[in-house]
C-alpha cells in the first residue's frame, strides 16, 4: 500500500510540473485532461501527506518523552501523542478506503424511475412520497431534478415517475437507493385504522454519453402527439409528446412533461441512451427486461431493501440491517446517513475482498 502510495505521490508532482509547462497552458485538451488526472488523485494525496506529517510529529513528541519533565510537561506530553497516534490511525484507515477501485459511473448523472408497486392507490401516493424524498435529497445538494414523464393515480398519487438528475457524484449517492421499498401505515382512505403495506419500486440508471451508445436513426421510431391534460386550459392544443420506440429492442419511451416537442424529444432520448447502456453494462443478462429486475425486482412486499414504518416512526435498510427513527425528517430528504452507511459497508466488503 505504502509503495502504492509513494507512486501516487509522485504521480501529482509530476502533473503540477507537466501543467505548468508553456506548451502545456496553450493545449486546451491536454491540460483538461491532466487537470482531471490531479483531481482524481487530489484526495488521496492530501490524506497521504496528512498522514506522513503526523507521523513525523508522532516521533519528534516520542523524542520530547526522553527529556528530564516535571510532571505537569510529561502529562502533555503523553495526551499529545496519544491524540496523534489516535489522528495516525484514523488516517491509515482513510487511506486503505481511498485506494479502492472507484465505480467508473459515480460521477455521472442519473436516471431516475419509480412506479407503484404492489398496494393500489397507496403504492401510487408512496411512489409520489418516494419522489418528494428524493427531490428534497437532491436540491440539499444542489443538484437539478428534470422531470422526464409522469403517470398519475386516480387516487392522486403516482403509477410512475421518471426525472433525470444532474449533479457531480449523483450515482454515486443514488445507486443505492435501487430496489424495492416497502412503507406501512395506515392509508387516509382506510376507516377502520388498519395498517397497510405497500411497496414501490426505485431504478437508478447513469446516464449515458453519446459516444457510448449509437443509436442508428433507422432502429428509431418517433411518434408524436398531444399530451394528457385534465381538460380545459391545461389541454395542450399542439403535439408536443414524444414516444420513442427502439425497434432492434422494442423499449419505449414517452416523454410529454414539456411544451417545446424538442425538449420531450432530448429528454426521452436521456432516458432511451440510459437504458440501452445498462443492457450492454450487463451483458450477461438474458433479456432487456431482465437488467430492470435486477434493480427492481417484480414489486412483491418480500423483495424490499428498505421499510418505512410511519406508527412506529423508523426507517430499516434490510441490506445492512440498520434502523433509524424520526421519520419525517428522512421523508424530507435527510438521507445521508443511511446512504453513508450503506457506502462504508460496499467499501468495507470490497477491502476484505482485496486483503483476502
Amino acid at each position: 500500500m505504502w509503495d502504492k502510495l509513494e507512486q501516487i505521490d509522485k504521480r501529482y508532482e509530476e502533473l503540477i510540473t507537466e501543467m505548468s509547462k508553456p506548451g502545456v497552458a496553450s493545449d486546451q485538451p491536454k491540460i483538461i485532461k491532466l487537470a482531471q488526472e490531479r483531481a482524481s488523485i487530489d484526495d488521496i494525496v492530501t490524506l497521504y501527506r496528512d498522514y506522513k506529517a503526523t507521523v513525523k510529529s508522532i516521533e519528534q513528541t516520542r523524542e520530547m518523552q526522553d527529556d528530564k519533565l516535571d510532571a505537569e510537561m510529561a502529562a502533555l506530553v503523553k495526551q499529545e501523542l496519544h491524540t496523534l497516534e489516535e489522528k495516525r490511525d484514523k488516517l491509515q484507515e482513510e487511506l486503505k478506503f481511498s485506494l479502492l477501485p472507484k465505480d467508473p459511473n459515480d460521477e455521472r448523472n442519473i436516471i431516475l424511475e419509480i412506479r407503484a408497486g404492489t398496494g393500489g392507490d397507496e403504492a401510487a401516493l408512496f411512489a409520489a412520497d418516494l419522489f418528494r424524498m428524493y427531490t428534497r435529497y437532491a436540491q440539499s445538494k444542489r443538484w437539478d431534478v428534470d422531470v422526464i414523464n409522469t403517470s398519475e393515480s386516480s387516487g392522486g398519487g403516482m403509477k410512475e415517475i421518471i426525472a433525470e438528475i444532474r449533479g457531480k457524484g449523483a450515482f454515486s449517492r443514488f445507486k443505492y437507493e435501487r430496489g424495492v421499498h416497502r412503507v406501512q401505515r395506515v392509508p387516509v382512505t382506510e376507516a377502520s385504522g388498519r395498517i397497510h403495506t405497500s411497496t414501490a419500486t426505485v431504478a437508478v440508471l447513469p446516464e449515458a454519453e453519446d459516444v457510448e451508445v449509437d443509436i442508428r436513426p433507422e432502429d428509431l421510431r418517433v411518434d408524436i402527439f398531444h399530451s394528457g391534460g385534465a381538460g380545459g386550459q391545461n389541454v395542450n392544443k399542439v403535439a408536443t409528446a414524444v414516444r420513442l420506440t427502439h425497434l432492434p429492442t422494442g423499449m419505449v419511451v414517452i416523454c410529454q412533461d414539456e411544451r417545446s416537442q424538442l425538449r420531450n424529444r432530448q429528454k426521452a432520448m436521456a432516458v432511451l441512451k440510459a437504458r440501452l447502456l445498462e443492457i450492454e453494462n450487463q451483458k450477461q443478462a438474458a433479456e432487456m427486461t431482465s437488467m430492470r429486475r435486477s434493480q427492481v425486482g417484480t414489486g412483491e412486499r418480500a423483495e424490499k431493501v428498505r421499510t418505512y414504518n410511519f406508527p412506529q416512526d423508523r426507517v430499516t435498510d434490510h441490506r445492512i440491517g440498520v434502523t433509524l427513527h424520526n421519520l419525517p425528517r428522512i421523508m424530507a430528504g435527510e438521507l445521508d446517513p443511511l446512504i453513508d452507511a450503506l457506502a462504508t459497508e460496499e467499501q468495507t466488503k470490497l477491502l476484505q475482498e482485496q486483503t483476502a
